[in-house]
């Protein structure tokens, strides 16, 4: 009975490969397949010209950022054939071909890297942007990702469909990678080189060990022993098994940071009172411990948030956090808000005040922006930068923030920006004489926005002696309507008119 179902089995297995033989490898043109390989795997003047345009092109993309200019230079591919021309070399074994194809592989990527590193050494913008940031932590789904598209290509190669290729080339991308190789370079930046090399090694690699398999598949190579069809699924097991090493621990820390975020988050937010917002959280996970500090909005501030959060957090994610929070205290009843805590704001300061980034990073986290929305004046030490709008906060409450941002970062003159919706406040006027605190802080208000402050109501010479000394505290006034009591308004600004 067993033997019976084993001559089954195999009978089976053999018609299978018949009809494989017959119906899939007998359709293929092995001779005009291997020629059209051979015609673009190898080393040309055409082929080091697209190498010169593509790296431009990418690093152009890169740079700006543009996903359109990047699809552009993937559009060229150069490196494509020459990867896949190796793949099939593996597969026949054909020595002359492997050394031809990784010859030309390995003088393109330099060239590619090489010219890279030069144009990044003479641009102004060496930012690290966010198509560069993507190509720096390759995971387990890129390598699927090279695996699948490799099978494409190598089977559009051989079924005469070439024009897929050029959407292999797309979904893989082997250009960027290089020239984030390049960038990392230029930058002296490990974590960039280290990890856009790694994407290009899973690239390659596999793309050259599935075109291998799937060429072996459609029958190039039937010279071969099966002990040579073995050593060659044994170097593409070897390979994917140690790339998928770096591979896999990146997908996980990646996915650990995504929970952890949204546990954090909602671990802070939960030890404090109905009404408080989390405004702000910067986490490091690579410091050992993760540092965490946060920005809370909070009607009652809460006494040792960081030593409880700090606590909770550790046991919430199963790692060491040092926690802090700055505490922002609002109240719904005065209107007013006001910074409870800049404690980290002015060690930053101490460690490095003198130094430009770090000075513009304190000034960010004051403010609640973005360190790329600080203007540095660093000639005349000045720092100027838009404040994020906080609920309830009035004008006076910016300026005294701007006040204690330069208390926290000596030997800077500070200027920060109100919102450009922050209300003017109201003048008061008694026995004849206006009040001066609204002056001050209108021509404050008016001098950081650049923005114009119409004087409206009571009589005309109140509204010119107003505006007067709002010009004269440094702001912009122009005396306005006559109705109604003194007040202050924005003047509003009239569109542009374009023929």
């Amino acid at each position: 009975m067993v033997a019976g179902e084993s001559e089954g089995r195999a009978g089976l297995l053999a018609r299978w490969r018949r009809w494989w033989n017959v119906w899939v490898v007998g359709g293929v043109d092995h001779a005009a397949v291997i020629r059209q390989i051979a015609e673009d795997s190898g080393w040309s003047g055409r082929y080091a010209f697209l190498i010169l345009i593509s790296a431009s092109i990418s690093l152009l993309g890169l740079l700006m950022p543009s996903v359109a200019v990047l699809i552009g230079a993937m559009l060229l591919s150069p490196l494509m054939m020459p990867i896949i021309g190796l793949g099939f070399g593996i597969a026949t074994l054909d020595f002359r071909e492997i050394r031809r194809a990784a010859f030309a592989l390995s003088a393109g990527a330099s060239i590619a890297v090489a010219l890279s590193v030069l144009l990044v050494f003479i641009s102004p913008v060496q930012t690290i942007t966010s198509e560069i940031a993507g190509r720096t932590q390759p995971t387990l789904f890129d390598l699927l990702v090279a695996l699948l598209s490799a099978i494409a290509g190598a089977y559009a190669l051989i079924r005469g469909r070439g024009g897929t290729v050029v959407g292999v080339a797309i979904a893989i991308a082997l250009m960027p990678p290089l020239v984030v190789v390049g960038f990392g370079i230029a930058t002296w930046n490990w974590t960039i080189f280290s990890g856009a090399l790694l994407l290009f090694l899973t690239n390659a690699i596999t793309i050259a060990l599935t075109a291998a398999l799937v060429a072996r598949g459609y029958g190039f190579g039937r010279h071969l022993s099966p002990h040579h069809t073995g050593w060659q699924l044994a170097l593409f097991v070897v390979a994917v098994g140690v790339l998928s090493i770096p591979l896999g621990a990146a997908l996980h820390q990646i996915a650990f940071e995504a929970v952890a975020q949204r546990q954090i988050r909602d671990t802070v937010q939960a030890r404090f009172p109905q009404g408080s917002r989390l405004s702000q959280v910067d986490i490091d996970f690579a410091s050992k411990p993760i540092q965490v500090r946060a920005v809370m909005l909070t009607p009652v501030p809460v006494p040792g948030a960081d030593r409880v959060l700090a606590s909770d957090l550790q046991a919430r994610i199963g790692r060491a956090v040092d926690f802090h929070v700055d505490q922002v205290r609002t109240s719904v009843e005065t209107g007013a808000t006001e910074v409870a805590q800049i404690a980290r704001a002015q060690e930053a300061s101490r460690q490095g005040s003198g130094g430009q980034a770090r000075a513009a990073e304190t000034l960010a986290l004051l403010a609640g922006t973005d360190v790329a929305k600080v203007i540095v004046d660093e000639e005349n030490r000045i720092l100027r930068a838009p404040a994020a709008a906080l609920p309830g906060l009035g004008l006076e409450g910016y300026r005294a923030l701007e006040a204690r941002a330069g208390h926290a970062l000596p030997g800077w003159t500070v200027a920060m920006s109100p919102p450009g919706d922050a209300t003017l406040p109201p003048v008061a006027v008694e026995q004849g004489v206006v009040d001066g605190p609204a002056l001050d802080l209108a021509g404050w208000a008016s001098a950081r926005l650049g923005r114009t402050v119409l004087v409206e109501g009571g009589t005309a010479a109140l509204r010119q002696a107003v505006a007067r000394g709002i010009a004269a505290r440094g702001g912009q006034a122009q005396p306005g309507a006559s109705a109604g009591r003194l007040r202050l308004v924005w003047q509003v600004m009239e569109p542009a008119v374009t023929d």
